[in-house]
């Protein structure tokens, strides 16, 4: 595996996307999208895209994460374990891409399980989930959320990126795709 100029160049872009994306959604929409109970990350979706471009979007989803973590500053369990999610279910997510909505699915199980698994301690799971354990809740409802941001948007994103008007562009401007199915 030759990683090259281009590779970090794109790893930088997709951390920075991460990143940005989450600050416009915290100023936008609001903190309990971002950080909380359900955290809902629209920049998640650019997960599945491990599937196209690799490792590239593998080391920027978890730089982007780390990132984004240590500026909106929760908890040191945060910003170590946030990131290793977003590496776990990009690393998936890459392996799995010759079937990409199952991928995505699968993706998206690291992200509620770690960051649910501790999120309970920091924040209180939403009411609906009132009858079961804080530390299930927190699971289930991190889990959902990773569910709508990947599997949903992140396959409708993986999607997108594939049709070939897009990616033949691309990749003639010398943009290294993974293989394909």
């Amino acid at each position: 595996m030759k990683f090259d100029s281009r590779d970090v160049t794109l790893t930088a872009v997709f951390a920075a996307l991460y990143t940005v994306m989450n600050a416009v959604q915290m100023v936008t929409v609001g903190n309990p999208t971002v950080y909380g109970p359900v955290q809902l990350r629209v920049a998640d979706a650019l997960i599945p895209l491990a599937a196209l471009f690799g490792w590239s979007v593998v080391g920027g989803v978890t730089m982007g994460c780390f990132v984004t973590n240590a500026y909106y500053f929760v908890s040191p369990t945060d910003v170590v374990f946030g990131p290793i999610a977003n590496f776990v279910a990009a690393c998936l997510i890459m392996f799995l891409r010759k079937r990409r909505l199952l991928a995505c699915v699968v993706g998206s199980l690291p992200i509620g399980f770690i960051v649910g698994g501790y999120l309970w301690l920091f924040f209180p799971p939403p009411e609906i989930f009132s009858t079961v354990p804080a530390w299930l809740a927190s699971i289930a409802s991190i889990t959902i959320s990773s569910l709508i941001a990947v599997a949903v948007f992140g396959y409708a994103l993986l999607l997108v990126f594939s049709r070939r008007g897009i990616i033949e562009p691309l990749k003639s401007r010398g943009l290294k795709v993974v293989e394909q199915k």
